[in-house]
This record gives structure tokens, C-alpha cells and sequence, in this order.
């Protein structure tokens, strides 16, 4: 059996180790466009590689994906975090968990990841080809054999095979080829990224950071979206886990508003409004004689402190007991409910996520085929599925490749 993976990605080389190790009878052909395969695992996480995350739980797992959880859980049940680590583990690399759940190499080097994939595949005899971008595939139907598919190269060359597998990410040529065999896609948009404040003495900020801001997303008459998170202030306005978790949940609202939308964030999440006002008069009431803007009333960094003074109009010569009720309560609404206007998108260093991708209801998940069309495999994030940040995303590639890899290798074509 001839099979063809096409995208020389996470997802791609998964697939190809999975089908040739399922049966070394497969003669398996990798087809990547670029010079360099593995490009986004080089990269991710910093050049460390965030290859999955500590959440062993299927049912708390598919939590993380804005898109794609319900059709997910079935498919973690086969091949999850767990699954991931052993893998990798069998092959000499282990991993090690961070603080908030995410999973690098000990090495805390990408390459590790890529020499991993890259030596495992050509063991297996896996055929890899770079610079070799492909144009079209078809369908070929003959009276006297089965179906096979024709992959036309830009290079002009075509290769023939039994079963071809989609793995090009978010590449439109993936999207093209999906939708001329007859697959509906549904339109890809930014997710996981950062929001654009145009407020010069926040950006003046940037570099300050909050361990727990609570922040809900106010989207022209829209359900509002809420997360929960570390906050950081940059030099175009606010990233963190709290906004990419946000971008992402609220991805293609945001991009049918044009990312324009009002932002609320209370930097004091675990307290309510009215221990906020409780905490703020008992500092009004030990440094009454104070200057505010050198004397905090909550606990929070200094020159973000000043900030949000700045903000109420409070001055360099206002001191507690003078803060009147009228001021007190606009300090605790700017604490709790403080109003952003965001203006625009950014990017997340390195991270290229978007959602969006082949209807999921077209794809058979238990063995990553399509539905419309036999012998057509899908993995990665060709797929309508995004996560969070955090190794999310890789280990829904993991896992879908695997099930698609290991299918054809176990089929009869």
C-alpha cells in the first residue's frame, strides 16, 4: 500500500511514524513544502517545545478547546497526554512538568522533539521529501482497480498512492485541496492572540504583570466571555495566559467585530467589591496623611498602582484622607470593573493558531478518514479544532495523527 502524508509538520510525521510502524508493508512518502520540516516545533514554547500538557482527565482535556472538545473526547480515550509522554519516553526523551501544567523536554531544547521525529521516521522507512509544495490531488476511479489518488507537485512531477493524508496545518493549499474532493471548510481566523490597547501610559507599563486578573469580554450585544489568569502589560497594551485563553474562546467574534470590543478587568479577582472598599478605607485610615500614589491600597505593582490612580484623576498631592465617597467609589469600580477599549489584534511570539478548518462532522474520528471521501485521511490543525495555549494544540496533532496514522496502517486497501 502506497500512502502519501502531505505537510511535513507535528502532525504530518506523526501520522507517517504511526502508519509505517502499524505495518511495515506501507510504503510510506512525506511531502513537505519548505526547506525545513518541523518549523513550528523548532519554534514553539520559545525554542523549548511545549509538546503537550499535564492533564491526564479526558473529560477536563477537551476543556481547553474552544473547538473541536466534542469530538475530541472520544478520541483522547485512544490517545491522550498520557500516551504522549510514554511515546516519546520509549524513545529516549523524557519530559518534565512545569508550574502551570506545561510539558517540555528535560533537555528544554526543541531540537530534541525534531531529532526524535525526524530519526524515528526515516527508521521506519519513511520517505521524506522537502521542497516539494504540491498544487493539486485527485481522485482517480478505474473499471479495473480500486480508487487511488493522483498528488500533482509544483515541481511538475505526480505521485500516485492508495490513501493520502492531510496534515498541512493551516495552509490554504490544505483547504483547497479539502474542498475540490468535495469537503466544506469552515473559514479560518486568528485565535491565540494578543489585544491592542491604544493607551500611551499603559503601554508605558509594559513589562508589569499581575499573578490574577479576572477579565470578561463586553461584544455588541453578545453573550460576554470570562477569563481568569496571569496579565501582562506590553508595548502595545495586554497578553498572558488570561487574554490568549480569551482570544481564543472569543476568535471569531472578535474577528467579526474587526477586534474592536470592550474589555473590563477586575485586578482584584479574589475579592469582592465590597472587600475591596473594606481594605481601601483601612489603609484611608492608617496612612490618612499619606500620599496615595506612594501609599497602595491593594496588592498590586507599584507603578501599575499609580496607574489606575491616574486613571480616577487621583494626583501627586492627593493623600487618603482626602478621598472622598464620590472617589472611593470610582477607585473600586476602576479596581473591579476598569474599562479597555481594544483596538486591534497582535501576535503571540511565535505561535501560529488559528481556528477554523474542515467541517468536523465530515471526518470519522475514530479513524481520522473522511466521510465523503475514502482513503482521504485528516490530522492536525487542518482540522476545525484549536486550543488553548499551553501544549493544547500540539496534543490534539498528536492525538489525531496517531489515530489516522495507526488506521491506515491497519487497513486493508
Amino acid at each position: 500500500m502506497r500512502v502519501v502524508v502531505i505537510g511535513g509538520g507535528a502532525a504530518g510525521f506523526f501520522a507517517a511514524i504511526a502508519a509505517a510502524k502499524a505495518n511495515p508493508d506501507v510504503q510510506v512518502t512525506l511531502l513537505e513544502a519548505s526547506q525545513q520540516p518541523l518549523s513550528k516545533v523548532r519554534i514553539s514554547g520559545g525554542g523549548r517545545c511545549n509538546v503537550t500538557h499535564a492533564c491526564f482527565d479526558p473529560k477536563r482535556l477537551v476543556q481547553n478547546y474552544p473547538r473541536g472538545s466534542k469530538a475530541l473526547l472520544g478520541a483522547f480515550s485512544r490517545f491522550q497526554a498520557t500516551d504522549t509522554i510514554a511515546w516519546f519516553a520509549n524513545r529516549g526523551v523524557k519530559l518534565k512538568t512545569e508550574a502551570d501544567g506545561r510539558m517540555f523536554p528535560v533537555t528544554d531544547n526543541s531540537e530534541t522533539i525534531v531529532n526524535c521525529l525526524m530519526t524515528t521516521a526515516s527508521s521506519l522507512g519513511v520517505e521524506l521529501h522537502s521542497r516539494a509544495p504540491v498544487v493539486a490531488v485527485k481522485r482517480i476511479l478505474e473499471q479495473e482497480r480500486a480508487a487511488y489518488f493522483e498528488i500533482s507537485l509544483k515541481s511538475g512531477e505526480t505521485l500516485k498512492c492508495d490513501v493520502c493524508l492531510l496534515a498541512t496545518g493551516s495552509n490554504p493549499i490544505g483547504y483547497k485541496i479539502s474542498q475540490e474532493l468535495g469537503h466544506q471548510v469552515e473559514s479560518p481566523v486568528p485565535s491565540l492572540f494578543t489585544f491592542n490597547i491604544k493607551d500611551e501610559h499603559l503601554r508605558q507599563l509594559a513589562g508589569v504583570s499581575v499573578k490574577s486578573a479576572r477579565l470578561r469580554l463586553s461584544l455588541q450585544g453578545k453573550s460576554t466571555l470570562e477569563q481568569t489568569g496571569p496579565l501582562l502589560i506590553t508595548h502595545w497594551g495586554l497578553s498572558g495566559p488570561a487574554v490568549l485563553k480569551l482570544s481564543a474562546w472569543g476568535a471569531r467574534i472578535l474577528n467579526e467585530t474587526h477586534y474592536q470590543a470592550t474589555l473590563l478587568i477586575n485586578w482584584l479577582p479574589d475579592l469582592n467589591q465590597e472587600e475591596v472598599r473594606e481594605e481601601l478605607l483601612k489603609v484611608k485610615a492608617e496612612w490618612a496623611f499619606k500620599p496615595m500614589l506612594l501609599h497602595r491600597g491593594a496588592d498590586l505593582p507599584h507603578r501599575l498602582w499609580q496607574y489606575l490612580l491616574m486613571r480616577i484623576g487621583i494626583t501627586t498631592e492627593d493623600r487618603w484622607s482626602g478621598l472622598s465617597n464620590k472617589a472611593l467609589n470610582q477607585l473600586v469600580q476602576e479596581l473591579t470593573q476598569g474599562k479597555y477599549l481594544i483596538s486591534g489584534k497582535g501576535v503571540f511570539k511565535e505561535e501560529f493558531v488559528t481556528c477554523g478548518g474542515i467541517n468536523l462532522k465530515e471526518v470519522n474520528f475514530k479513524t481520522m478518514e473522511s466521510r465523503l471521501v475514502p482513503g482521504l485521511y485528516f490530522a492536525g490543525e487542518i482540522l476545525d479544532i484549536d486550543g488553548v495555549t499551553g501544549g493544547f494544540n500540539f496534543q490534539s496533532a498528536w492525538t489525531t495523527a496517531y489515530l489516522a496514522g495507526s488506521a491506515i496502517g491497519e487497513s486493508n486497501l
